[in-house]
């Protein structure tokens, strides 16, 4: 019994359970002989996601607490992967239209293709207006409570044609969602889209029909809607299109109006609640996760990054909590950018270092997938209508129609280059050092390590799997993806 217990002990240490480990003893990955290509990204260099090194998996002796490892057990997996991908906005898509078609087509394989770019797998877009778009708008004729004036063609002249082209130039297969920032004027107490205010309860199933409508004109364009999320920010009184809801609010809306609505309407979409930060996620989730009417229609939760906003760590204890509470239920991250733009940073490399460390530790605390905010923005971080300029992981100076690739588009890559849909994450440990990693396999049996190093200096450090290693070297404030 006692020996019992100390495995129990050691397992539960290890993140393992007597049934990993069981799966472990049965099917041992073998490394011995195994090829690692390493790519790379650092500071004050010219490696952006470049092939730096082969290697070989070999025997190895047992590693000391003076040597920087990192742990790899393939075996033991977790959580499904569905995707790493950005948003399509309205000022993406009207940054995109000013390009030349060469840098259109130059832009797109940067971002979809697997080959050429960083294969993003994900789409999020806006239901009618947002603070990144040149100005506030609906798809219906105000105080329209019958919905027959519908029509996306606001869409068609910007939007619509880039989420299409996206499509058609991805390498994987993509997922697209759809978040609204504020239902129209009419529908909320305060007459106003912008500066929070709340849905008024005689609107609750006009506002869940709107939803319906969008799904439907979208996918007649060709654009299958994989999901929504109920509400972008819920509990943000943003100077921009916002809209209030607490837990209770949200759960009786998503209970009582939208999930009947979509559910009555499709058999496929998804529904995601919060899609807000980590700070206030764990007292949404028990109140909507907790009522079995309320939880059915949900698919799982969407979280942000801007807690930090303020100075605070970011809430990664967070995540892991509601993943543990609630295994059955996904998380998604649905929004996350570097704010306050500053074109004389556009090559600050602390941007990118954010993404990593953000994407590291969400996907080993649960995460189901990353959508970075705007795919593209101008020279001055939008357009915005409310002046609400941000960073994007590529930018357009529209004056000269050159593209600029900041850090954070080559940390973003790290990951969704290597990391394909339906992959599983698997356990990735590190020892006693300033490393920080991930690890995936995909669904071809290839794996993906992710290590980055944040300190000011090179690191040397074993990948181990098992008794077997690789010798590795990261630079100063680079980030490497190890596939093999």
């Amino acid at each position: 019994m006692r020996k019992n217990t100390i495995m129990a002990f050691f397992m539960l240490l290890s993140g393992t359970t007597f049934a990993q480990q069981a799966k472990i003893s049965e099917k041992h990955y073998n490394a011995k002989g195994k090829n690692v290509t390493v790519y790379t990204t650092a500071e004050n260099t010219n490696l952006k996601l470049s092939k730096t090194a082969d290697a070989t998996f070999a025997p190895a002796k047992q590693p000391l607490e003076t040597e920087i490892s990192v742990f790899v057990q393939p075996d033991v997996t977790f959580q499904d992967i569905m995707g790493i991908g950005g948003a399509i906005t309205d000022a993406s898509a009207e940054v995109y239209a000013k390009l030349s078609p060469a840098k259109q087509k130059e832009f797109l394989d940067a971002y979809y293709s697997t080959d050429k770019g960083i294969g993003y797998s994900i789409i999020r877009t806006n239901i009618h207006s947002c603070d990144f778009s040149s100005g506030s708008y609906t798809y219906i004729k105000e105080g329209d409570k019958s919905l027959k004036s519908f029509s996306i063609d606001h869409d068609r002249k910007y939007r619509l044609p880039l989420i299409k082209q996206a499509l058609k130039a991805a390498s994987n297969s993509v997922t697209v969602y759809a978040s609204p920032w504020s239902p129209p004027a009419f529908m909320k107490d305060t007459k106003n889209m912008l500066k929070g205010g709340k849905l008024l309860p005689e609107y609750y199933q006009t506002w869940a029909d709107y939803y319906v409508k969008f799904i439907n004109a979208y996918e007649k364009e060709g654009i299958k809607i994989w999901g929504i999320t109920v509400q972008n920010e819920p509990m943000a009184t943003q100077t921009w299109e916002s809209c209030l809801y607490t837990a209770e609010e949200e759960r009786d809306f998503l209970k009582n109006f939208l999930g009947p609505t979509i559910t009555k309407n499709f058999k496929d979409k998804k529904i995601v609640v919060w899609d807000h930060n980590r700070d206030l996620m764990n007292q949404r989730a028990d109140v909507i996760f907790s009522d079995p009417e309320a939880s059915k229609y949900a698919w799982g939760m969407g979280i942000h990054w801007y807690e930090t906003w303020t100075g605070f760590a970011p809430m990664f204890q967070n995540t892991q909590k509601v993943h543990d509470a609630y295994p059955d239920k996904h998380l998604l991250f649905t929004e996350g950018c570097v704010e306050k733009f500053d074109a004389a940073k556009y090559q600050f490399w602390a941007n990118g270092e954010r993404y990593g460390e953000q994407m590291i530790n969400d996907f080993n605390s649960g995460l189901t997938g990353f959508t970075d905010w705007n795919i593209l923005l101008d020279e001055k971080g939008g357009p915005n209508h409310v002046g609400n300029f941000c960073f994007a992981p590529v930018h357009a100076d529209t004056k000269t129609g050159e593209l600029i690739y900041t850090p954070s588009y080559y940390y973003i890559g790290h990951f969704s280059k290597f990391v394909q849909p339906e992959a599983k994450r698997i356990s990735s440990a590190v020892s006693r050092s300033m490393l920080q990693s991930a690890s995936f396999i995909n669904k071809d049996g290839k794996i993906a390590t992710v290590v980055m190093n944040n300190s000011d200096k090179e690191v040397a450090y074993g990948l181990f799997i098992g008794t077997d290693k690789v010798s590795l070297t990261i630079p100063a404030h680079g980030i490497q993806t190890m596939v093999y």
